[in-house]
């Protein structure tokens, strides 16, 4: 651990000059932040993967899209194509990337598009026959070239900020003070037991400024949901359940599994694996060398969205399930959606 922080540090502080040197360039307006005419609401965050950001994108999509024309751009990390794409009914996740096509699956009537040059990817939306009335940027906090008009910023309360380092000795992409460009804080991820007493310590730890607001979510499982729509789950304490994750913190997530059986087996790939052939005859191979007949494979949400490209037999197709998650909010989110209602209410107005 000593050699690896000295080997490191070093790195890091060259890592955090940059960074430093990059925000200190917006701050003074020699990098420019654009503004544009329609409201945008930033979900993001300042570390490495891992603190919800689909699951409350999709949130806040979910409580604007009855009311508003509402358009979500991503990066698309890890596609295989460039520039901007919209997102259509036949679109995969190999054209516009794993989160982004879990959010078009779950909104199929809403406008989803992946541009990295998000400034680029606002102007072609709103060049649509169909103009949005709201943009949700899912993980643009720290794409300052476009000034949000709402920045919700999320904390894994697994790992805060303010115990984290800079990469690579740590896992923060900016320097915990960053925080203070959010509008709202929301530490994610929390037991949902939590205590008032701990939810203090961390607003003290936080810091926050006066006009930044402090709210907690915990991580709320769905239904068993299977790859293939016909198929059947029975999973019981009996049961034994191949786990194949993609993710940046599986852990939570075989947690979740451990209480419909302890018979866990796991295969870990890393956070927006593309699912490959062999990958596949691994997990083939993984799963039938459990001897339980009563045997599942389990993913997630986002692994379902690769896998269900993959060439996987019809037989092992049929065997395999993921569980939704969603946030659940354990502090009043009301005066956040109610200022996002009435910020996007206003400016239809103009």
């Amino acid at each position: 651990m000593v050699l690896k922080y000295l080997t490191l540090w070093p790195l890091s502080v060259l890592y955090g000059l940059g960074v430093s040197v990059r925000n200190r360039l917006f701050n003074l307006g020699i990098l420019e932040s654009h503004e544009f005419d329609i409201p945008i609401i930033c979900v993001g965050n300042i570390t490495v993967g891992g603190t919800g950001k689909t699951p409350h994108t999709e949130a806040l999509i979910n409580v604007l899209k009855n009311d508003y024309r509402v358009a979500c751009l991503s990066r698309g990390y890890k596609r295989k194509t460039s520039g901007f794409v919209l997102a259509t009914e036949t679109s995969t996740a190999s054209e516009i990337g794993d989160e982004p096509m879990q959010i078009k699956n779950k909104f199929p009537d809403i406008t989803v598009a992946v541009d990295a040059n998000r400034v680029r990817g606002i102007k072609k939306l709103m060049q649509l026959p169909e103009k949005p009335d709201v943009i949700v940027l899912d993980d643009g906090f720290q794409h300052r070239y476009v000034k949000a008009d709402i920045n919700i910023l999320l904390i894994d309360y697994n790992r805060p900020i303010y115990e984290d380092h800079l990469l690579p000795l740590g896992r923060l992409r900016e320097k915990a003070s960053a925080k203070d460009r959010a509008n709202y804080v929301i530490v994610t991820k929390c037991p949902p037991n939590i205590s008032p007493i701990e939810k203090r310590i961390i607003l003290k730890h936080l810091n926050l400024m006066a006009y930044q607001q402090l709210l907690f979510t915990t991580m709320k499982y769905g239904d068993i949901t299977p790859l293939d729509k016909t198929s059947r789950c029975s999973v019981t304490p009996d049961s034994a359940i191949l786990c194949v994750t993609g993710i940046a913190q599986p852990a939570p997530y075989i947690e979740y599994l451990e209480k419909l059986t302890k018979q866990i087996h796991q295969i870990a790939f890393p956070d927006h694996h593309n699912y490959r052939d062999g990958d596949i005859h691994r997990i083939i191979q993984e799963y039938d060398k459990i001897s339980n007949p009563n045997k599942y494979i389990f993913t997630t949400e986002k692994d379902a969205v690769r896998l269900a490209l993959s060439n996987i037999p019809d037989e092992i197709r049929q065997r395999i399930f993921y569980v939704p998650i969603e946030p659940e909010f354990l502090t009043s989110q009301d005066q956040l959606i109610k200022n996002i209602y009435n910020y996007v209410r206003q400016d239809k107005r103009k």
